[in-house]
């Protein structure tokens, strides 16, 4: 099967940075899109940023000019740096990638999730 493990959060004050890292492993062939997605409490959850696997990337408006999202393909790893962080960006931070696997099947998975605390 395959796993995505996140790592990277914590508790951070306003104005300052943290990087999100997730890693794919298992029965993987191919990663197409990658992305991050987060939940605030009380809230839906939301796309963050998202990176094609030609590197086209594309950001929710609220982080535009803050957060970057990149890739290294070779570690089936997908980062989120994270700047100018804001109380607002408070949430659980969610890995998601399209795989395709060595059971010749397309499917979407998540990692567990990380908290990201932004305090004012």
């Amino acid at each position: 099967q395959v796993q995505l493990v996140e790592s990277g959060g914590g508790l951070v004050q306003a104005g300052g940075s943290l990087r999100l890292s997730c890693a794919a492993s298992g029965s993987i062939i191919s990663i197409n899109n990658m992305g991050w997605y987060r939940q605030a409490p009380g809230k839906q959850r939301e796309l963050v940023a998202a990176i094609t696997s030609d590197d086209i990337t594309n950001y929710a408006d609220s982080v535009k000019g803050r957060f970057t999202v990149s890739r290294d393909n070779a570690k089936n790893t997908v980062y989120l740096q994270m700047n100018s962080l804001k109380p607002e960006d408070t949430g659980v931070y969610y890995c998601d990638a399209v795989i395709w696997t060595v059971f010749l099947r397309t499917s979407h998975y998540w990692g567990q999730g990380t908290q990201v605390t932004v305090s004012s």
